[in-house]
């Protein structure tokens, strides 16, 4: 009787762990139509974020469009009017067309900051005027600008941004293997990290000048460090910003699905797309390419998987190491410890209640 009753107790503890994933929004099926989230159609969900208004904000890169989900549960559209294309600044923010935004962000004043990756470019909406504009890029990409005005640069096909805890405005400039970063009082741009080349990164070393294979997504720890994934290099890397050192955190390099449980420094990751530092130093990954959310654990430096069964698949809620996700992106850690996810094919966001 006392061993099942052990056997119980441990059963529970470990259901307690996992948490439960449960659907915030979507039908399932591909479309962007408004209404309750369950009924609502999503179009390829990616990024996602709690907005100062309180609601759960993401961006839909087929859709074109920016969209929030209210306290009721009701899904509306905020940005973009569908097309895809690179126009509307200076005007209502609904009017406006996007072209395949990766990931939002919201700046101390409330306003929103949209990576525009197809129209290489960072866009500003001030929901006080209703005004959108271009803060970084051209609408052309390339690589050019450092030193001068982020609006007159150009990008490559920017992925993913976020503030410092300076407020300045951190960007993957993926398609110049470069991170690169926009003074928020000046409006000046220069790059942080990285040289152009995909040559395999350097551990320990100056991240000035050094190479880097995909700069995908990044997010700060509460040190100040920022965390870097490279998506073609199949690795994690923590940049400490006071030393100007970079320093390998996961990934060997090679692509792949193994070493759950293991040292995340000899596991192999699979198109890694997105990233989220919890408070305690935990990361929390989104491989995409394997359909699950691993985690590097802070204490003990092995990879932990947190959702999915790396096959890809529309699973149920509930028991998140069997709910199968396809090809998820976008991911935000709330502060209660909620874990969203952008699960784009499933045209779904869905979340981990710990």
């Amino acid at each position: 009787m006392l061993r099942s009753v052990f056997i119980f107790v441990g059963i529970c503890l470990n259901l307690a762990h996992a948490g439960v994933i449960e659907t915030v929004a979507g039908s399932g099926e591909q479309g962007s139509i408004d209404g309750h989230a369950f009924q609502a159609k999503l179009d390829n969900p990616f990024g996602v974020i709690r907005g100062p208004d309180g609601a759960l904000w993401f961006c839909e890169y087929t859709g074109h469009t920016v969209r929030r989900i209210d306290g009721e549960g009701n899904v509306t559209t905020v940005v973009g009017n569908g097309e895809a294309a690179y126009a509307g600044d200076g005007g209502s923010a609904l009017s406006a067309s996007l072209n395949k935004p990766h990931e939002i962000r919201f700046d101390k004043d409330g306003n929103l900051y949209i990576a525009d990756m197809l129209n290489h470019a960072i866009r500003k909406v001030d929901f006080q005027m209703d005004r959108i504009t271009t803060v970084a890029g051209t609408g052309t990409p390339g690589f050019s600008g450092d030193g001068g005005q982020a609006n007159l640069a150009e990008l490559k096909q920017p992925h993913s941004i976020q503030f410092g805890p300076n407020g300045d405005l951190y960007i993957a400039d993926i398609g110049n293997n470069r991170v690169r970063v926009v003074n928020m009082e000046s409006g000046v741009i220069r790059t942080l990290a990285g040289n152009g080349r995909r040559d395999p990164s350097p551990d320990g070393e100056a991240f000035a000048d050094a190479s880097l294979n995909g700069p995908r997504t990044l997010d700060f720890d509460r040190r100040g460090n920022l965390w870097l994934v490279l998506r073609n290099g199949n690795q994690v890397f923590e940049l400490d910003l006071k030393s100007g050192l970079m320093h390998h955190r996961a990934g060997t390099g090679e692509k792949g699905f193994t070493g759950d449980g293991g040292p995340a420094k000899e596991a192999t990751l699979s198109g890694p797309k997105g990233i989220a530092i919890a408070p305690n130093g935990d990361a929390y990954l989104v491989d995409t390419e394997s359909h699950t959310i691993r985690m590097i654990d802070a204490l003990t430096g092995n990879l932990e998987l947190v959702v999915g069964t790396g096959e890809k698949g529309d699973g149920p809620d509930g028991d998140p190491l069997k709910c199968e996700l396809a090809r998820p992106h976008g991911i935000f850690l709330d502060d209660n410890g909620d874990l969203y996810i952008g699960d784009s094919e499933t045209h779904k966001i869905r979340v981990l209640r710990r």
